[in-house]
């Protein structure tokens, strides 16, 4: 898809940087900025470096101070807001358009010179190239100078202090950090070390470090007489290899292509999400395997959110390969019935405080194998996803056990260990101990691929099923209410259990499910009432007392809305489904869903351009909040696509 933004979409600046892209480089790394060429937060930056991949991120260059001179006029290309509010880059104003798109290219008329700026991420490595071509229309000399900002600290940092910045032989240090810069067609020249104090007005509205220094030691600059086009290019690294900035700007177009042609899906939101998920999948340098990075630029890979995107960032695109890579590394480090939540960048030892991914592991093999007809790795993986069942029957860490009814219990203290994990100052906003109804789901429907699976590995999976069976027995009797239709978000014997929640939906749409088909369209249609919103789905009810509108402020505000209302993107996909589900996937079900997915188009528009955000306010959803970048809000609609089209193609028959 094409991205267009122009003068209509600046008329301020605060709507200048309501837009943005960002571009990754398949180890964590990523360039990402505004429409405006801005950079108004932190994490942002035109080379933030994998230091160590996905999950130690540096940004190295932040921004680029950009300045047009003819004659006694000057012009800024570049936008950028300062601490102190007396002074502002307002290259913005003389932007004729920026597109997104294979990349991003910037279009600037000023003073009678044409600019056109492009950017290129090199794949697999740290290193961007920012190209311009010059045409001077004007009838005397200009000069485009180029000062490369740099942050030189961990990308979520706000600097405070100035570094020792030095410039030698094409690289930049500073900071215990250090970037090459390469010229084509452009001269460079050291300078004193200048600093300057950037706002971060995006920052400031979520309770984080509303300014942060970045300081130059080097500029650059391009002549142009009158008559005549120049072309250059800058490329900035962390290793210092020459490369040509016209091949990046050509190989990055190739790869997106093909992720584009190669994905198996034809719908233009479809191929364009398709691309949106490539940015996830990255190498992982602890364990040697391929990884997904749950959401930039916030996040790093986390085990839950892995087993959630990878189905659609990698099964739906037909990334299979990619998909077994992970999932092995998942395997490898499983322990005491647990799978990793987070694989520390500093090596130390993975984190287990999950209490799904385990689960969400067995039931994503599944998928796999049954997308792909890959037995062996069904036989392969069976003997790990044996131990995992066993330790949830025995127990295992933050009081992770089955009950004598065949459910699974977890959480004690402050652990938090489903997705809805928040703790803030020793309070628990969504408490969740006992025995939540999207954990019981996955491990009723893991009971089940577990024995289906034994007979590819040669043993018996009647014991399985005898559980799976008591499992069923005791889920709906204690989490269907019949009065409402709807199912308990929690069996603890505390009033919230009863509470209206999102979690409910994962009931519906496991590989093997529990309840009836009446039973599960009363829950979809009490999710449609309740909770549904175009932009994703509400984690609580509006009806409820503890419900939160708006998601916004500081650390502790914005805690205690994020699971209390707040309207997530990853659910709405699981909700498409079981209404597909149970509607029969009926060609009518089908073309009423493609109806509502019409508001994609506007969701991948805004923000970062092509990208679905982690989550938007409940009340009145419309601007993402919350990562701009999201892998499972990009992996779960990618499903729903997949669907569609299968049902579309006679591929999924209409049932009764």
């Amino acid at each position: 898809m094409k991205f267009v933004y122009g003068r209509q979409d600046m008329t301020t600046l605060s709507r200048a940087e309501e837009h943005g892209f960002l571009l990754a480089n398949g180890l964590g790394g990523y360039c990402s900025m505004t429409a405006a060429f801005s950079a108004p937060r932190c994490d942002m930056g035109v080379l933030v470096s994998s230091v160590t991949a996905p999950n130690e991120r540096a940004a190295l260059v932040h921004r680029l101070r950009e300045t047009m001179t003819v004659g006694d006029e000057r012009a800024y290309l570049s936008t950028q807001q300062f601490a102190d509010g007396t002074s502002a880059e307002d290259g913005y104003l003389h932007l004729s358009s920026c597109v997104v798109e294979h990349g991003v290219r910037w279009v600037y008329d000023a003073l009678g010179v044409h600019v056109t700026r492009e950017i290129a991420v090199g794949r697999g490595e740290n290193a961007v190239a920012v190209i311009y071509t010059v045409e001077n229309d004007a009838d005397k000399p200009c000069v485009l100078g180029i000062m490369p900002m740099c942050k030189m600290g961990l990308r979520e940092d706000a600097r405070r202090a100035k570094a020792d910045l030095t410039y030698a032989r094409g690289w930049v240090r500073g900071g215990g950090y250090a970037v090459h810069v390469q010229s084509e067609n452009a001269q460079l020249w050291p300078m004193t070390p200048i600093w300057e104090t950037l706002a971060y007005p995006q920052d400031a509205e979520d309770g984080r470090p509303e300014k942060g220094l970045t300081g130059a030691c080097v500029r650059a600059q391009i002549r142009v007489l009158p008559g005549e086009t120049a072309r250059a290019a800058l490329i900035f690294s962390d290793d210092g290899k020459e490369r040509d900035a016209a091949d990046m700007l050509r190989r990055q177009k190739e790869h997106m292509c093909a992720i584009e042609d190669g994905c198996g899906l034809r719908d233009e939101v479809a191929k364009q999400l398709a691309l949106a998920a490539d940015a996830y999948i990255t190498r992982q340098d602890a364990t040697g395997g391929k990884t997904i990075v749950a959401g930039y630029p916030l996040f790093g890979d986390w085990g839950r959110d892995t087993m959630i995107a990878l189905p659609g960032c990698a099964l739906a695109t037909g990334r299979t390969e990619d998909a077994k890579s992970i999932l092995r590394t998942f395997l490898a480090y499983e322990k005491d019935g647990l799978v990793p939540n987070l694989f520390p960048s500093d090596m130390d030892e993975p984190r287990y405080n999950t209490v799904d991914a385990a689960l969400l592991l067995i039931n994503t093999v599944y998928l796999y194998v049954r997308r792909t007809g890959d037995t062996d790795f069904a036989r392969e993986a069976y003997p790990t996803m044996a131990r995992i069942v066993e330790g949830y029957k025995r127990g295992t860490k933050h009081a992770i056990a089955m009950d004598d009814d065949g459910l699974i219990s977890a959480g004690e203290g402050l652990d938090q260990v489903t997705w809805m994990d928040v703790c803030v100052n020793g309070i628990l906003p969504t408490p969740r101990h006992g025995k939540p109804v999207e954990v019981n789901a996955y491990w009723y429907s893991a009971l089940r691929v577990m024995q289906e699976f034994a007979a590819l590995a040669g043993e018996d999976g009647a014991a399985y099923g005898e559980l799976a069976a008591l499992v069923k027995q005791s889920f709906v009797s204690k989490f269907y209410m019949e009065e409402t239709g709807m199912l308990r978000d929690l069996v603890s014997g505390e009033p919230q259990d009863e509470q209206i929640r999102c979690n409910a939906v994962w009931a519906v749409t496991q590989p093997f499910t529990m309840l009836t088909p009446e039973q599960e369209r009363r829950v979809v249609d009490t999710i449609t009432r309740e909770l549904y919103t175009p932009c994703g789905l509400r984690t609580l009810s509006p009806k409820d007392a503890e419900y939160h509108a708006v998601y916004a402020g500081g650390q502790v505000a914005r805690d205690m809305a994020y699971h209390q209302g707040t309207a997530w993107v990853f659910p709405l996909g699981a909700y498409y489904l079981a209404y597909l589900k149970t509607r029969g996937c009926s060609a009518e079900a089908a073309a009423r869903v493609r109806e509502q997915l019409e508001a994609m188009g506007p969701m991948l528009r805004e923000g970062c351009a092509g990208q679905l955000p982690e989550i938007y306010d409940g009340g009145a959803p419309g601007r993402g909040k919350g990562c701009f970048a999201q892998a499972w809000s990009v992996g779960e609609m990618l499903r729903v696509y997949a669907m569609l089209e299968a049902i579309e193609d006679g591929k999924i028959a209409a049932r009764g």
